[in-house]
């Protein structure tokens, strides 16, 4: 997804394995991905009632899991430069888990930020994890994407 909320170049990417889970990363021109920023913290607390953290997932039907909108906010990310990032779901599902590896070390989601520096994993629902695909840019499109933005900018 890019642009999300009208927020130029804050762009997430959904990989979406053939089993329908969607792990949520930040895109390669993601501002936290450019320029050398240095990740100060990451907070996983949306609100006063609400933690991604205490996302507690059992058994096969994923009961407990935290239900998520296109626009519901994973986490916020601080940079040490004082700019402050909200990184949505971009889908609608259920958070599976939240990757607690990139408190303990932010750096991984600016040193592989599509495998280790995952920020989610959701499932979205069966009937609508077509219509969620079909809502995604192709790596192909988002390349196309970055070379308009590349172009209108110089």
């Amino acid at each position: 997804r890019n642009d999300v909320k009208g927020r130029l170049c804050e762009d997430f990417c959904v990989l979406q394995h053939s089993n329908r889970i969607c792990v949520i990363t930040l895109a390669e021109a993601h501002p936290l991905l450019q320029n050398g920023k240095t990740i100060k913290s990451i907070n996983y607390q949306i609100s006063a009632n609400c933690s991604r953290l205490q996302n507690k997932v059992s058994g096969k039907s994923k009961r407990g899991a935290q239900f998520l909108t296109e626009l519901a906010p994973l986490c916020r990310i601080s940079s040490s430069d004082g700019e402050k990032y909200t990184i949505y779901s971009c889908i609608r599902g259920r958070l599976i888990e939240v990757n607690e590896n990139i408190l303990n070390n932010p750096a991984i989601l600016q040193e592989k930020p599509s495998t280790e520096g995952y920020i989610a994993v959701v499932l979205p629902k069966f009937e609508e994890s077509k219509n969620i695909t079909q809502g995604l840019l192709t790596q192909e499109e988002y390349e196309e994407v970055l070379l308009k933005r590349l172009n209108s900018s110089s």
